[in-house]
């Protein structure tokens, strides 16, 4: 009898087959927390990933619609850029051109300036001549004729007679330059 009884409670002991009260208030107690947890704890849970999804959904719009300014952005600086470079290169055209009018103005006046500076001259030059001319004729009119009057032996005080007499001189001589000058060329 003894081994008997060794089996009998050998059965009723087995850890591996529960007993049947047991499983039935596991499974009662299991679906009972899983009840409470899906009705309280699944709905929070739910709408914080649902406020995490829109955050990042909506970060990633907000991301997208930034990237898409931004590259707006970078065309229309591109494009102001470009515009910018366009009026710097006409306004140096311009100022090329009005460096180059003013070249030429200051060259015309320069010139103008030159050609009058040298009638000027040209004008002073000839009453400077006509002048010594003038000073010269009535030099030599009277070492002439004080000349000839010491080789003569009287006096040609008589102005009129003398002022004829030296001009005649002078201007055979004149005439007899010019010839010459004309022979030479």
């Amino acid at each position: 009898m003894a081994p008997e009884v060794f089996l009998a409670s050998e059965e009723q002991m087995n850890p591996l087959l529960p007993a049947w009260p047991e499983v039935i208030i596991g499974l009662l107690c299991f679906f009972i927390v899983f009840g409470i947890l899906g009705k309280k704890l699944l709905p929070s849970i739910e709408k914080v990933l649902g406020e995490r999804r829109d955050a990042i959904e909506g970060g990633m719009k907000r991301a997208e619609t930034a990237q898409a300014e931004a590259q707006a952005l970078l065309e229309q600086y591109r494009a102001e850029l470009a515009e910018a470079r366009h009026e710097a290169a006409r306004i140096t055209e311009h100022a090329r051109e009005q460096g180059a009018v003013l070249i030429n103005e200051m060259r015309e006046e320069g010139q103008r300036q030159r050609e009058a500076i040298v009638a000027a001259g040209h004008a002073q030059i000839e009453a400077d001549k006509k002048q010594a001319t003038a000073v010269l004729r009535q030099d030599v009119g009277s070492l002439a004729s004080q000349l000839a009057s010491r080789i003569v032996g009287e006096s040609l005080e008589d102005h009129a007679r003398q002022s004829g007499v030296i001009d005649r001189f002078l201007d055979e001589l004149e005439s007899k330059a010019a010839a010459a000058q004309g022979a030479s060329k």
